[in-house]
């Protein structure tokens, strides 16, 4: 099992790297594209094609956390390097403004920043904003460069000017200057899920997170926003940007993890015993056998409007999986685990290591866009900082 994992972790590695060049602007490195083909080329077509950054889809900084992570246990000179390129271009090329807001994406084509993956500033995700923050907590801990500064200013601005949705919870969206945006991404119609997203769990992870480490006392917006959440029975809306379901895979995962840390700072077993009672719904996305010729055995899909298994998401159940684990010692956490990393590990593909944005078995996306223009298949491209690598974290925590 070792020997399949580090392979897969480093075929990843592999890609990102063959997806990255040298930013003219900073001499810092950047994705050549958010959404690239399997050989690595840029699919300008698609909203993400166009863009690079931290937000959400291009994943700079979490990429460099990867790469960082990856380089240090196998003591690779070159991935560091790369890692530590992509960390400088995030905190030197103009995202991150003074007063701790952080712009997620530059349009490569037309050289300017904008504020969500359709390429204008008409709302922000402030979740994903939250999630940046978090990896640059955690960058700390492995580039021996502290960024928690950035991380406090960030979370601080959320705090004083993100409005609340109606419901008392994290709005999915919001205007520039924090206000409530309560339509779809794409503007014009109401988002179903506006108030019960669960990226607003990685607002509720970060306060927790630096409360945690003394960084801040955020100790009573977490209370009362854990009361809320776990009064309602979990804000599980599509984390994705783009889908609009109530429940989906990741938003669980990030909602467990989030809770087992706000029952640390708290000292709440109630909060804990509830944390492990919504990572137990995560059974409902499981696939256990291989579907429409498609190897899907060991793979979570994501929601039931969007059925592929979509790989970030599978990588995010594994985090939950195995600090849950960590956190109890039941093994099936370490087995469901060590199951889904391996599921992954068989969707690589050409000279580079690419691996497959997800797993398309219900044709959700359309044969034109699948490995080999199969009917049900492999998706045939990729989000090099996302999809493609964040299988790196849990490999890591597993491995070593």
């Amino acid at each position: 099992m070792k020997e399949i994992l580090l392979e897969s972790a480093e075929k990843s590695a592999n890609f990102a790297r063959h997806c990255l060049e040298d930013c003219p602007l900073c001499g810092g490195r950047r994705a050549i594209s958010s959404f690239v083909d399997y050989e690595g080329k840029p699919m300008l077509w698609h909203d993400f094609g166009p863009l690079e950054g931290p937000g959400w889809a291009s994943n700079s900084l979490g990429g460099a956390y990867e790469l960082f992570l990856f380089s240090r246990y196998i003591k690779n000179g070159e991935f560091e390097r790369e890692a530590l390129g992509l960390l400088n271009h995030t905190i030197n090329c103009g995202f991150i403004r003074e007063d701790g807001f952080i712009i997620p994406y530059r349009h490569l084509l037309e050289n300017r920043f904008c504020l969500n993956f359709k390429g204008n500033d008409e709302w922000f995700a402030p979740g994903a904003m939250a999630r940046i923050a978090l990896q640059m907590l955690w960058i700390s801990d492995v580039a021996g460069r502290d960024l928690s500064e950035y991380a406090k200013r960030c979370a601080q601005w959320i705090v004083e000017n993100v409005e609340m949705a109606p419901n008392g919870w994290y709005p999915r969206r919001c205007r520039v200057d924090g206000s409530f945006y309560p339509f779809k991404a794409e503007g014009e119609e109401m988002d179903p899920i506006r108030e019960i997203s669960g990226d607003g769990s990685h607002i509720l992870f970060l306060l927790s997170e630096l409360s945690l480490k003394g960084l801040g006392d955020y100790r009573r917006e977490v209370e009362e926003k854990a009361g809320l959440y776990t009064r309602a029975g979990g804000f599980l809306g599509s984390l994705n940007h783009d889908t609009y379901d109530e429940e989906e895979n990741v938003s669980i995962a990030v909602g467990f993890r989030s809770l087992l840390r706000v029952a640390k700072l708290l000292g709440r077993d109630d909060i804990r015993a509830f944390a492990y009672s919504l990572l137990k719904r995560l059974e409902r996305f499981e696939l256990r056998e291989d579907l429409n010729g498609c190897e899907t055995a060991g793979l979570l899909y994501m929601e039931d409007s969007w059925t592929t298994c979509y790989l970030w998401e599978n990588a995010e159940a594994v985090l939950a999986y195995l600090e849950a684990y960590e956190d109890c010692g039941n093994s099936i956490y370490l087995k469901k685990a060590e199951e889904i990393l391996l599921a992954c590990a068989k969707h690589h593909y050409g000279e580079y290591g690419f691996l497959t944005e997800g797993v398309d078995w219900q044709n959700s996306v359309g044969r034109e866009h699948h490995i080999k223009g199969k009917e049900f298949g492999d998706i045939k491209y990729t989000e090099p900082l996302l999809n493609n690598l964040h299988i790196i974290e849990p490999t890591v925590k597993l491995l070593f």
